[in-house]
């Protein structure tokens, strides 16, 4: 059965959404799943599906969720690569960064007008790709150390593979600070940055949204520390047991997306 929120939350028509271990573990859909995004979208409610994944493009992340069985528009998903390409342009627009990525993140940074360059960049911009390669790892650590300012999309330090656990973006940029003393600024959840910045996307305000995730450590801290109103979902890492241990708690708990009504 469908779970509203309080007659306070419940006004709230925006939401937004993590899509690993909320929508889809993987390739496959989380049951439930798209009947809540039908319902969303029956009732004209605003939503952006908001993710840390770096690898690919909205339209890539679109068509995969398309084969899941999940029908959301590619101008309904927001990166941790987008989010680091437009904090960036506001920064300093036209600037050269050495970039360590896959499409996902090379495309959007193209797009905003940088140059990729591993000479002499202004940047230094970790993503995470299917294949690290130490020579360019060693040629990071070296830009960072002659003075390129250093960041990373995600903190995430590990994600899921084919066979188990593959390393992300956060265990790569520990590397790289290990080797240059140099901490990286991570754009995506749980840095609030990322929220405000899906929100500004959707023209919405923090008081009228709802942030939806599988994760007390990212998702839901990212969105209290917004200003968010917060729904934890059991589908994914965190564990009922588990959320007393954080000093910030959710709006509300429920076993997954399936059971909440817009």
């Amino acid at each position: 059965m469908a779970i509203k929120l309080s007659k306070k939350s419940s006004e709230r028509k925006n939401y937004l959404i993590d899509m690993d271990g909320v929508l889809v573990h993987g390739r496959t859909p989380i049951p439930g799943a798209d009947k809540f995004i039908e319902r969303l979208q029956s009732a004209n409610v605003n939503y952006l599906v908001l993710t840390n994944n770096p690898l690919y493009t909205p339209g890539d992340l679109a068509y995969r969720l398309n084969l899941a069985g999940l029908n959301i528009p590619s101008e309904r998903i927001f990166t941790s690569a987008m989010a680091t390409a437009r904090f960036l342009m506001a920064q300093k627009p036209g600037a050269t960064a050495f970039v360590i990525g896959e499409s996902g993140l090379t495309s959007v940074l193209h797009a905003s007008g940088f140059v990729i360059t591993d000479v002499d960049p202004d940047y230094v911009v970790l993503g995470e790709t299917h294949s690290y390669n130490l020579e360019h790892i060693t040629r990071a650590i070296r830009l960072v150390a002659a003075g390129a300012h250093f960041f990373a999309t995600n903190p995430d330090p590990s994600g899921p593979g084919e066979g188990g656990l593959v390393p992300a973006c956060g265990a790569m940029a520990a590397l790289i600070e290990k080797a240059t003393g140099v901490s990286p600024f991570f754009v995506g959840k749980p840095n609030p940055l990322m929220m405000r910045m899906a929100l500004n996307y959707l023209d919405v305000h923090s008081e009228d949204t709802i942030m939806v995730g599988d994760r007390m450590d990212t998702d839901i801290v990212g969105g209290v520390q917004a200003g968010l109103e917060t729904i934890l979902v059991l589908s994914g890492v965190t564990r009922r047991e588990d959320v007393r241990r954080f000093p910030y708690q959710p709006s509300l708990i429920v076993e997954s997306v399936a059971e909440i009504e817009p």
